[in-house]
């Protein structure tokens, strides 16, 4: 008796180390545009492409592309996006109000919410975020890169090919989301 006891002990412990543990949902952030602590205008190219949750690979699909205009002040975030010669998003963040305008085929899933939560992600200073997140978050800095984890699992990266970190490319990998983001920025005269 005590080994049938056993074993089922044994097999409910081994049945509980298999339960897939809920993936949390990245936090929206709404950070004033002053917590950024620069003036910035920058001509983006953005690349989005999906990307499987083994190895990283594309998933298939082409990578969408579209240019941007991104100006960041201590007042105001605004976002211009353009593709084949229209703007197809606008979006401006005050620190109170996000109002967008979107072009009737830009696909539902492009947010204006997100896009402010991954332009804060890849340039805001980590002191800002990490005061902003919710419990269990935290934000992880060194040299080139960047990560924003949830109990000290990474579920975002962003590595950092220049200094400052607006000043070239970013690239923004979605561990939960499944995305990859490549930012290509040039600054504008007068940065």
């Amino acid at each position: 008796m005590r080994r049938v006891t056993a074993l089922l002990l044994l097999l409910c412990l081994s049945a509980c180390v298999n339960v897939p543990q809920a993936q949390p949902a990245l936090p929206r952030l709404q950070l004033a545009p002053s917590a950024f602590g620069s003036n910035v205008s920058l001509a983006q190219r953005l690349t989005l492409e999906k990307v499987s949750d083994q190895a990283r690979l594309p998933r298939g699909g082409m990578p969408r592309s579209l240019d941007a205009q991104l100006e960041i002040d201590t007042e105001t975030v605004q976002l211009a996006g353009f593709a084949l010669g229209q703007r197809i998003l606008t979006l401006s963040w005050n620190g109170n109000a996000l109002t967008s305008q979107r072009h009737p085929l830009l696909p539902a899933e492009v947010e204006a919410e997100t896009i402010l939560r991954d332009v804060q992600l890849v340039y805001w200073p980590a002191s800002s975020l990490n005061a902003a997140l919710p419990a269990g978050w935290r934000v992880v800095d060194a040299a080139r890169q960047r990560s924003l984890q949830f109990e000290g699992r990474p579920l975002l990266t962003i590595t950092y090919q220049a200094e400052p970190r607006w000043a070239g490319r970013a690239e923004l990998d979605n561990l939960l989301e499944g995305y990859r983001l490549t930012i290509d920025s040039t600054p504008q005269t007068g940065q």
